[in-house]
């Protein structure tokens, strides 16, 4: 499978994934923390938090969702007490000193703060310092005392069960940004998941669809050891709560930019307002953008013997599909029925007419667009068995296996259950995101070096005794071994024995 030329991928370091390595200085360090620092630090915000809490409670009594209340002077006393409570609770986290950048517009000028990139729990420290409202999931209002702080800030909650949620949000969003500074400002993190700061993905278009200024705020963490980072594929919260307060000081700044005025084109179109506010903030960080979502977290992250190695052109199939509608229902069920109609065309090539009417779906530019993605020959026609691989890598990347047996069902010989090795090549080709993969050394190094053909049983039983499966034994065009044809003897100087 190709990129298309309409849309150059920019995919870099994986958003999702941290790693932390430390020297043998900091490990000692760390460990020297651990036995004293730390349980004070963690006992003095354990009680900070719990002092806030009735203060919190107290505030939060009496007051309606839907209008907001004159703000007397106990409810200011109390909201400056927390305010200072919190501050003190991140002091004693190690997070000294906070360098503000910039003036934070008032609520009638920007009713919307859009904070980027989001890259941990400790992004709560703005969220604290301002008591701005928040968009977030109904479950944190459950949890034990924090989630009496987040209902204090009166946030907008998102109800996950209910399917008509994302609609519903987006309308209190705007309505609490068109009341004319009545409410307080709403924080919207644009990214909707946490990253590792290495680039912005794609924003959602929820803080942008009110078509009102808004003020971009941007977050640095430029400690020398990143601890503070939390994301999909890393350490673990708690992991991270206990390195950050190992440390002797953890440096944040927050800058808040010139507040950002929408052009009518962009008040018709969110994604585009979204994306230009998206180049600002990456100039002001000196960052890269990256055309990654929320949406792709899964894809980036995939497991299993034959995980992703490219995944540029895979991203690029995944939304396009997202826009065919063809994404949101594919079930293994789904799957399954697609492979075996496919199958019945026996490698008969379609145009983009036949792959339209094989879906039952218009001709479209999308469909245009996925279609040529499989024309390796650019004579118009493509092998739909490809798309059907390609799908089902997309639909569930961490079950490669399951993807590798639902294309043998696709290509196998009745009599034998075999595969050629051509077209086992573009099986791979599809499932790595890669370009020409070359399969003589996995066949040189089976029992019979001669065969030209494997079973899915042979090839499963292959794949779980050599666990660098694909390092070891496939070639292609992006292999950090290059390419390598002929006898395994010649990659390298290395001689490569089927028994390895």
């Amino acid at each position: 499978m190709k990129s298309s030329d309409s849309r150059p991928s920019r995919v870099g370091r994986n958003p999702f994934a941290h790693e932390l390595n430390f020297t043998m200085t900091e490990k000692i360090k760390i460990g020297l923390m651990s036995v004293t620092v730390f349980p004070v630090r963690l006992l003095l915000v354990s009680f900070l938090m719990l002092l806030a809490w009735p203060f919190a409670f107290t505030a939060s009594l009496g007051r309606s969702e839907f209008v907001v209340e004159p703000q007397s002077l106990w409810r200011r006393f109390l909201d400056l007490s927390l305010r200072v409570i919190m501050r003190a609770m991140w002091f004693c986290g190690g997070f000294h000193w906070i360098k503000v950048k910039g003036e934070r517009a008032a609520p009638s000028e920007a009713p919307i703060l859009t904070v980027a990139p989001h890259s941990s729990y400790f992004d709560a420290i703005p969220v604290t310092m301002t008591m701005c409202s928040i968009v977030t999931k109904l479950e944190s209002r459950s949890i034990p005392v924090w989630g009496t702080l987040i209902s204090y800030i009166r946030p907008v909650f998102v109800f996950r069960s209910d399917q008509d949620s994302r609609r519903k949000t987006v309308e209190e969003i705007k309505r609490r940004a068109r009341s004319g500074g009545e409410w307080p400002q709403i924080m919207i993190f644009p990214e909707g998941t946490c990253t590792n700061r290495s680039g912005l993905i794609l924003y959602k278009a929820g803080a942008f669809i009110p078509g009102l200024p808004v003020q971009p705020v941007v977050l640095r963490y430029p400690n020398k050891l990143d601890t503070v980072t939390w994301t999909w594929q890393g350490p673990g919260a708690f992991k991270i709560l206990w390195l950050t307060l190992c440390q002797l000081h953890n440096p944040m700044e927050i800058e808040y930019l010139p507040i950002y005025h929408p052009s009518k084109e962009e008040k018709e179109n969110p994604a585009l307002f979204a994306n230009n506010v998206r180049k600002l903030m990456a100039k002001a960080l000196d960052v890269p953008l990256t055309d990654l979502s929320f949406d792709d977290r899964e894809i980036s992250l995939s497991q299993g013997p034959l995980r992703i190695y490219d995944y540029s052109s895979l991203l690029e199939f995944n939304q396009l599909v997202y826009r065919l509608g063809l994404r949101a229902g594919t079930t293994e069920k789904v799957l399954e029925e697609q492979a075996r109609r496919a199958r019945k065309l026996q490698g008969d090539m379609l145009s983009v007419e036949d792959f339209a009417q094989f879906f039952n779906l218009p001709v479209t530019d999308t469909l245009t667009q996925v279609h040529s993605l499989f024309d390796q020959h650019g004579d118009g026609q493509i092998d739909i068995r490809h798309f059907v691989i390609a799908l089902s890598t997309v639909s569930r990347p961490s079950k490669s296996m399951e993807t590798l047996k639902l294309a043998f069902k696709m290509y196998e010989s009745e009599e034998s259950g075999e595969v050629l090795e051509e077209e086992l090549a573009s099986i791979f080709e599809i499932m790595l995101g890669v370009e020409e993969v070359e399969l003589s050394v996995l066949f040189l190094s089976l029992e019979d070096p001669d065969k030209e053909k494997i079973t899915y049983d042979e090839l499963c039983d292959f794949i779980e005794q050599h666990p660098r499966f694909v390092m070891d034994y496939l070639n292609f065009k992006t292999h950090p071994r290059k390419f390598c044809f002929g006898r395994p003897k010649s990659c390298n100087g290395q001689k490569h024995d089927k028994d390895n």
